[in-house]
């Protein structure tokens, strides 16, 4: 397993912006598919957004409709979750997830399918 450190949460008004960072320590960052998902208080924990090991593809959840962009610096072994025009709804603990893949092209969606979790970070949005 590797070891996630995700930064970047915080407090931000309606409408506003932040950018999530996910470090992941060791070598070989680029062999791993890379995803992040949310957990409100009182509910399941919820995919957000995925990126393949070789950034060549991303798939978000329904409910950000344009407003998130997934990235990745393979040289940097961080990724990167941009978030725009957020809303209350988006309060959440936000985790940074690691799944070490020989695929290139392959993202993940599921949960269950990663192998390591960072702590998390909190992202709280006013009204």
């Amino acid at each position: 397993q590797v070891q996630l450190i995700e930064s970047g949460g915080g407090l931000v008004q309606a409408g506003g912006s932040l950018r999530l960072s996910c470090a992941l320590s060791g070598r070989m960052f680029s062999t791993y598919a890379m995803g992040w998902f949310r957990q409100a208080p009182g509910k399941e924990r919820e995919f957000v957004a995925a990126i393949s090991s070789s950034a060549g593809t991303t798939f978000y959840g329904d409910f950000v409709k344009g407003r998130f962009t997934i990235s990745r610096d393979n040289a940097k072994n961080i990724v990167f979750l941009q978030m725009n025009s957020l809303t209350p709804e988006d309060t959440a603990f936000y985790y940074c997830a690691a799944k070490q893949t020989e695929s290139g092209s392959y993202y993940y969606i599921d949960r269950d399918d990663y192998d390591s979790w960072g702590q998390g970070t909190q992202v709280t949005v006013s009204s």
